[in-house]
């Protein structure tokens, strides 16, 4: 079934695998192109206000895409890694079927794509894998983030966080995919991980998330 914006957990994890993070490492600059400045006001998708020529840190844009769950960001991140996203789409593709997400194919960095479709036990092989990472594990716990130079704060669009020892991991939503959640939660000391996809599928974005 198509898992929207679930999708950028696989983005990241290719990310930092070939561009790995220390935590306190903001790692390389990454410049806005114009591509990425112009989506930033999509209607129907779900970007966050990005300047041409800006230059952000890699750790940054990690937030930027994780927490308020930046298409314009994911697809930006995509281009910087391989050139192009579909160049990067073969190596999330390549990464799904090293370990073992049989059920998984991928057809964009974002998620906006009803192609790119998986199943909860393929989302669970990878949060299991992404989860870690510390530096993917820092970034999907953060309830908020902020653009440089923009004062706006950016909440997190996973409301669990911080209720029933939840730390993560990524909402996804759309018509076609409905509601989704990748989730992992600190239980009397151990590290829970569950993936919910399709909730309300064929409605819409805000009744597939309630």
């Amino acid at each position: 079934m198509p898992i929207a914006s679930v999708t950028k957990v696989m983005t990241a994890y290719v990310i930092l695998r070939r561009h790995p993070l220390r935590p306190g490492d903001d790692g390389p600059l990454v410049t806005v192109d114009h591509t990425a400045a112009n989506e930033s006001y999509l209607p129907q998708e779900s970007t966050v206000p990005l300047r041409e020529g800006r230059r952000v840190r890699l750790r940054r844009m990690l937030e930027l895409m994780l927490v308020p769950s930046g298409n314009n960001v994911a697809r930006l991140l995509a281009r910087w890694d391989s050139g192009s996203q579909e160049r990067f789409v073969a190596r999330m593709n390549a990464e799904a079927r090293r370990l073992g997400m049989t059920a998984t194919r991928y057809t964009g960095a974002s998620g906006n794509e009803d192609s790119t479709v998986s199943t909860a036990s393929d989302q669970l092989r990878l949060a299991r894998q992404a989860m870690r990472d510390p530096v993917f594990r820092e970034v999907v716990s953060r309830t908020e983030t902020v653009v440089p130079g923009d004062a706006r704060r950016l909440a997190n669009t996973n409301t669990l966080l911080n209720e029933h020892g939840v730390i993560g991991v990524k909402t996804g939503s759309g018509t076609a995919a409905g509601g989704n959640l990748v989730w992992a939660s600190r239980v009397r000391g151990r590290l829970v991980l569950g993936v919910i996809l399709s909730q309300a599928a064929g409605t819409n974005p805000v009744a597939a998330k309630a």
